[in-house]
């Protein structure tokens, strides 16, 4: 199980997924930074981030971005106060459950999951896709997360008339489901570049022609919006043939959960790939989207890019501290720009690095090689 962060500030109340946070190798990284281009302000606004750990990998990846998330906000004058909350095996060994109440309450209500497939340029040579289908990719999926295929009823096992052993699942979607989260993908073309590809399988399933019905109707109250239709299939191929015609794509549970992993090799890799959980009047969820990766753990060979970047969606649609996610996400350009990776994402002439030393260069980035005038 992945970790998980909640924010609580002027009434904001958002959780956020990293992963947890023993910070103590990257602060003494900070601490040898000599020379310093920016300069802090006296903190105006104080956030508190409450921090699900989780297991595996989370114990590396985490402190990364939850030291970027400090360190970028003291310079932005902004506080953050983190407060860790128990999940996965932690939770079991702790209270005697994978998941305690609290951190139950921290993660009710949301109903999409924003997933953002951006190739930076540093990059190109680490997607398993030609340069030129990869190059410039920007778009964003937006999968509807608390229904259909994953949560509708009736669900179980039984017995046919044959005496054979069954399972099965119903896909079901009611229209307000379909509404609430086509809104959020329609205000989200709104501020990008104005197109929404709607997925579905309206050939076959009839849960698909009310989604493709109910999303019809929202166009309309978005004019300035160009709606097209894909089916799934269909979209699965045009991804991989030519991404770069997606701005956002909408999709239903079941769908965004397979289309966002194939796209993330379209980015390098699943290390790459940051997630934002929004939607209701709870606390939002942010998380990277690769697992815990228990096979990997203890080796410092994670990738923390997601993690940081999943603070980067956090900034951005969480609390709207832009000039801090420009921050950080300028940090991750320059460290890549001065040819450091992991071993996840390896380009020629490239200098390969574990978790915590990928971390340290961030860390550098924000301290000493980003100043705030290049924040435009």
């Amino acid at each position: 199980m992945s970790t998980a962060l909640q924010i609580h500030a002027s009434g904001i109340k958002l959780p956020v997924s990293l992963i947890p946070s023993t910070t103590k190798q990257i602060s003494r990284a900070s601490k040898r930074v000599g020379r310093i281009r920016c300069s802090a302000t006296t903190p105006n606004k104080k956030y508190t981030i409450a921090v699900l750990p989780g297991d595996g990998i989370g114990t590396e990846v985490t402190p990364v971005a939850v030291e970027a998330l400090r360190l970028a906000g003291s310079l932005e004058g902004i506080d953050f106060e983190f407060k860790e909350m128990l999940v996965g095996g932690a939770a079991y060994e702790a209270t005697g459950v994978p998941f305690p109440e609290e951190t139950l309450k921290a993660a009710l209500g949301v109903y999409a999951n924003l997933r953002p497939i951006t190739v930076f340029p540093q990059l190109l040579e680490a997607s398993s896709l030609k340069r030129n289908v990869t190059e410039e990719v920007d778009f964003m999926i937006i999968r509807e997360l608390a229904g259909g295929l994953y949560y509708g009823k009736p669900r179980g096992f039984g017995i046919n008339e044959k005496g054979e052993e069954t399972g099965f699942c119903t896909e079901i979607y009611s229209s307000s489901e379909v509404d609430r989260v086509a809104r959020i993908a329609f205000d989200m073309a709104m501020e990008r570049r104005g197109k929404v590809c709607s997925v579905d399988k309206a050939t076959i399933l009839e849960s698909s022609r009310l989604w493709r019905k109910r999303v019809t109707i929202m166009s309309e109250e978005y004019p300035e919006v160009d709606l097209s239709h894909m089916l799934v299939d269909t979209s699965g191929m045009e991804l991989i043939r030519y991404p770069k015609q997606f701005d956002v794509l909408l999709t239903t549970n079941v769908f965004g959960d397979i289309l966002s992993d194939v796209s993330a090799m379209i980015t390098g890799g699943i290390g790459m790939l940051p997630s934002a959980c929004i939607g209701g009047p709870g606390p939002q969820l942010f998380e990277p989207v690769h697992g815990s990766a228990p096979d990997i753990e203890g080796e410092d060979v994670a990738n923390p890019l997601a993690a940081v970047l999943t603070a980067v969606m956090l900034l951005r649609y969480g609390l709207k501290e832009e000039a801090v996610a420009k921050r950080i996400e300028n940090a991750i350009f320059d460290t890549l720009n001065e040819g450091f990776r992991t071993r996840d994402i390896p380009t020629p002439g490239a200098k390969i690095v574990g978790c915590k030393k990928m971390g340290e260069e961030i860390l550098k980035s924000l301290y000493v090689r980003v100043p705030s005038y290049q924040l435009n």
